[in-house]
């Protein structure tokens, strides 16, 4: 991590990852057969409309096809090089399976270039496997977690993320998410062992409007500060209160101050034994 000096106010506070120095060793060009172009959607639909707000803009960026379904089992793999992602916040790894075959794959942390991994059953619960939660024992941190059997990695991707096996219980495994939230999965679901990398992602202190711009993230109104007709808490003459004992977004729905926002009635609700911490100060993750 590096901070920059006091030269100007954004440069008071700013930090930035020294990419340089963690992937020196690498290529700094993507392996042409796994980049395809994108365009940015600005935060709209197909139809034009605007579904998430104060998108826009950014640098344009290619997109690299990750492999999170990991269905080339049973293959050793070793990995050419570890690259930036300009479409997340964790490195990723160009791997090279025995069969002579490239993909893209999420790399944890301490695993470098000329490292081993495999997918398999058999596998050894070690630095990057990737096994079935059944066979993970207790204790052991995972990324890239399975909700359903060959789905494809849905929970544990950004950087510094992990989840933690706690249990093993009934022909499921229950997982303490990164919110703190305790989950059964089926135990059938496959899971990498390790932690995401890049944990330094955390850090970061955009420092000023440009570099946020550069990202693709424009400026946010409050919702204070807006007409009543537009949001729940606009309105009134002046500095006003928001007039109502919770704090809504535009449409109407609870957000932060430690409010839950789960639907009562959601499908998945059965599979979660402990709910998560709620509020800004959320604890470790222990």
């Amino acid at each position: 991590m590096k901070k920059h000096k006091p030269t100007s106010p954004g440069r008071r506070g700013m930090t930035v990852i020294e990419y340089k120095k963690k992937l020196s060793s690498t290529s700094s060009t993507p392996h042409k057969a796994l980049v395809k172009g994108r365009r940015s959607t600005g935060g709209r639909n197909s139809q034009g409309r605007t579904t998430v707000w104060y998108r826009g803009n950014g640098n344009k960026r290619k997109y690299r096809e990750i492999d999170f379904r990991f269905n080339k089992k049973d293959i050793p793999a070793r990995i050419e090089t570890i690259e930036y992602d300009p479409y997340r916040t964790g490195f990723i790894a160009l791997a090279l399976y025995a069969d002579g075959e490239r993909r893209y794959v999420l790399v944890p942390q301490r695993m470098q270039v000329g490292d081993s991994f495999t997918v398999s059953e058999d596998a050894r619960p070690t630095l990057g496997n990737r096994l079935p939660l059944a066979k993970i024992p207790v204790g052991t941190f995972v990324y890239a977690v399975e909700l359903k059997p060959g789905a494809g990695a849905r929970i544990a991707r950004s950087a510094g993320n992990y989840a933690e096996v706690v249990a093993q219980d009934a022909g499921y495994t229950q997982v303490r998410l990164p919110s703190t939230e305790i989950r059964k999965i089926i135990s059938t679901a496959w899971a990498s062992i390790g932690e995401v990398s890049n944990e330094e992602n955390r850090l970061v202190n955009i420092g000023k409007a440009g570099r946020a711009r550069h990202m693709g993230l424009r400026p946010k109104t409050r919702g204070t500060a807006k007409n009543a007709v537009d949001h729940p808490h606009g309105g009134g003459e002046g500095v006003q209160p928001r007039g109502h004992k919770r704090s809504r977004t535009a449409q109407g729905r609870p957000t932060g101050k430690g409010q839950k926002t789960r639907r009562p009635k959601k499908q998945s609700n059965k599979f979660i034994v402990k709910r998560r911490k709620l509020g800004p100060r959320m604890t470790s993750k222990k």
